[in-house]
């Protein structure tokens, strides 16, 4: 795989940022979807390598989160890019609207209390960033968190941004390296998307009215996507702004992004000191007596 593949799309200082200067549509030169199936399939064996040397070490986790709208692609991404990783060492999460118990805590609390343990690969389909994504295009689902009236002002999304930052940032400092994706895709191609929905029965059930309701808010959401990744954006925690609308390629970035961020952390398997080395010497030694 291209090792400079992902970094192209790597956004450590957001300042500069502008989502219109990411093609969708770009495959960086892959000829064919052969060729990055091929691709996608040596990352997969690299990650599953990494994965089984995180989970020896038992020192750092990684936490992989994926943004994106209704039908990007986060679901197969995980599904094909984790594809090779022991499951005993990988949690998945998917956050959907926020339960009673939920609403009565801060905005990082469900996401806080899933984190993934030393060792293993957390990964939030969907986040706490969905409190400057969603909320922010619908402000009316505040009411429901029942904020305290000098919280609730207009600083709010300056704070949340502050608080997401820092939060990250203790984070890496506690030993979870964080990782995260954008699934960039066009109008265009959501609207392909919809309609294999409809028309496979296969397919129906992922669909929802609400799906095609907010694709009336598509400039609002461009704007909102825009500015979380300006604004939370580091060396610490890059967002990754990755075109989505050809899935092959989208996870073939996403793989090597994840095999970099491991081999960021030389990882090792645990070297035994001299008194496991006898023990066994002597388990060997048992066994080859029996």
């Amino acid at each position: 795989m291209n090792r400079n593949l992902a970094e192209r799309y790597r956004v450590t200082d957001g300042r500069r940022f502008r989502l219109a200067d990411v093609d969708p549509d770009d495959v960086s030169g892959i000829r064919s979807r052969s060729e990055a199936e091929q691709a996608l399939r040596r990352g997969v064996e690299r990650l599953a390598a990494l994965q089984e040397k995180l989970y020896a070490d038992d020192r750092w986790s990684l936490l992989l989160i994926f943004q994106a709208l209704d039908a990007a692609g986060k679901d197969s991404t995980i599904e094909h890019v984790m594809s090779g990783v022991n499951p005993q060492g990988c949690q998945v999460y998917s956050f959907k609207a926020p339960s009673a118990e939920e609403l009565d805590h801060d905005f990082l609390w469900r996401c806080a209390k899933a984190l993934p343990e030393r060792g293993r690969i957390g990964i939030f389909n969907r986040s706490y960033y969905e409190e400057v994504l969603v909320v922010r295009v619908h402000p009316d689902f505040l009411v429901h968190q029942r904020l305290p009236r000098p919280v609730a002002g207009e600083a709010l999304w300056k704070e949340r941004f502050e608080d997401i930052r820092a939060f990250e940032r203790h984070l890496l400092r506690s030993g979870t390296l964080v990782r995260k994706f954008y699934l960039h895709m066009s109008k265009k191609q959501q609207k392909k998307r919809f309609l294999k929905r409809l028309s496979e029965p296969a397919k129906n059930w992922k669909f929802s009215a609400k799906d095609v309701e907010e694709r009336a808010h598509w400039r609002e959401y461009m704007d909102a996507y825009e500015d979380m990744i300006r604004k939370t954006s580091s060396e610490e925690a890059p967002w990754y702004v990755v075109p989505a609308d050809n899935k092959w390629y989208t996870r073939i970035v996403v793989a090597d992004a994840v095999v970099d961020a491991l081999l960021s952390l030389q990882l090792n398997f645990p070297k035994l000191d001299a008194a496991k080395r006898r023990e066994l010497a002597k388990a060997r030694q048992l066994l080859l007596e029996e």
